[in-house]
């Protein structure tokens, strides 16, 4: 069988017509011959209504109630979707994470594919049908319901695609492609035609919201061309290939992202001495809390340390809570900063040339705007900054940078 994956994200499935547009693409795969496994999302904000409901009723629901509730909405999707190919006369079947034979750890919200037993999806291909598996979902081994995390309709997608054997993932989104900043912020910003796992793999955890990070790492190690496309164009979107394979221009920033989802947690006057990181971050690791750009500071009173890291604004209670923990053992203070904003550079090469950095804080300091913490890489350059200069200086360093439509 010749396997076509494709993946439509909520925008994509928001209303009855627009399902009826993204089951017209199934259906057309299907009628050209192709195997077609398609991966739906909950339709519009239906994950962030069940999300708001849950805390109507529960100021901190337990984590496997909450992967009960939120996993219905893609249940809901991929119901729809199937009854929308039927009508276009075309066999479909519906299939949740865990007939779709997706099986997860145990860690509820946030879980880890295991590995996924395709066989019953590679039975009702062989009928001919359609399958529609509902993403973002998996089953432990307890037979619950676990969620992979924000996005985890990404995941599910490219995962499949491995499992099948399929070759290329095709991603549906509401965007016409990956662009070298968020379009509804910048008015200028390009489509790029292609552009490399690793950089996009950096875009995304610098908070671009077109893939989710997690997705990419597993299609660059099974060697999976990922297709993103809009899902109301039909006009080529942007591929990302391995490196070598890369077809974007040969610049050396290639992407702005802009993350307005994380905050600043800080504990300080920690003692200076060796092994007061490792207990800091164990805390975290200990929790599965995910952290961006930890750093390190000196402060003016001697024999004493600053640390501060980013976390997914989600996270941010359990961070501090774990930080409380060993802020008391050590005798320091925890502080968290919510109005903050990531602005990160993305391309290559960012080590040997640091006009790229000068570039970014000169344009920074020229619109009169404070840098709270800088990370760099050779493929990232990334400054926290005040919430409310966020969409400026994205705006301000898309301009310096050069990327605007040629």
């Amino acid at each position: 069988m010749k396997i076509a994956v494709m993946k439509f994200g909520g925008t994509s499935v928001s209303d009855p017509e627009k399902i009826q547009r993204a089951a017209q693409r199934a259906v057309a795969a299907r009628r050209k011959g192709l195997s077609v496994v398609v991966v739906v999302s909950a339709p519009g904000e239906m994950t962030d209504e069940l999300l708001a409901l849950a805390h109507r009723l529960s100021p901190k629901p337990k984590e496997r109630e909450l992967d009960q509730l939120i996993s219905t909405g893609e249940q809901v999707g991929i119901a729809l979707f199937a009854m929308a190919c039927q009508s276009q006369g075309t066999d479909t079947i519906s299939l949740t994470g865990a007939q779709a034979g997706i099986e997860a750890d145990g860690r509820h919200t946030h879980a880890y594919i295991v590995r996924i037993r395709p066989g019953k999806m590679l039975a009702e291909l062989k009928k001919g049908k359609i399958v529609v598996v509902a993403g973002f979902q998996g089953r432990t081994p307890r037979n619950d319901v676990a969620t992979l995390g924000r996005g985890g309709s990404d995941l599910s997608a490219v995962a499949l695609t491995s499992a099948l054997k399929a070759k290329v993932c095709e991603i549906f989104t509401d965007v016409k492609g990956v662009y070298t900043a968020d379009p509804r912020i910048v008015s200028g910003a390009r489509k790029l035609k292609g552009i490399s796992f690793e950089e996009m793999l950096e875009l995304a955890g610098a908070g671009a919201e077109v893939m989710q990070a997690r997705s990419l790492e597993v299609a660059e190690r099974h060697g999976i061309a990922i297709h993103v496309r809009s899902a109301f164009h039909p006009k080529a979107g942007t591929w990302i290939v391995p490196k070598e394979k890369n077809m974007l221009e040969k610049a050396m920033v290639s992407a702005l992202a802009l993350d307005k989802n994380e905050v600043r947690v800080s504990i300080t006057d920690v003692p200076d001495r060796p092994g007061v990181a490792a207990e800091i971050l164990s805390m975290l690791a200990a929790q599965d809390i995910p952290v961006d750009m930890i750093i390190q500071s000196a402060p003016s009173r001697e024999g004493v340390n600053h640390i501060s890291l980013m976390t997914p604004r989600a996270f941010a209670p359990k961070a501090q809570a774990a930080l409380a923990q060993a802020a008391r053992r050590l005798k320091a203070r925890v502080d968290v900063h919510e109005h903050v904003a990531k602005i990160s550079a993305v391309g290559t090469g960012f080590r040997h040339h640091p006009w790229v950095a000068a570039r970014m804080f000169e344009t920074l300091a020229k619109h009169k705007i404070n840098i709270h913490m800088i990370v760099a890489s050779d493929l990232r350059i990334s400054c926290v900054v005040d919430l409310r200069h966020g969409e400026a200086a994205l705006r301000a360093l898309h301009k310096a940078y050069g990327l605007g439509k040629k």
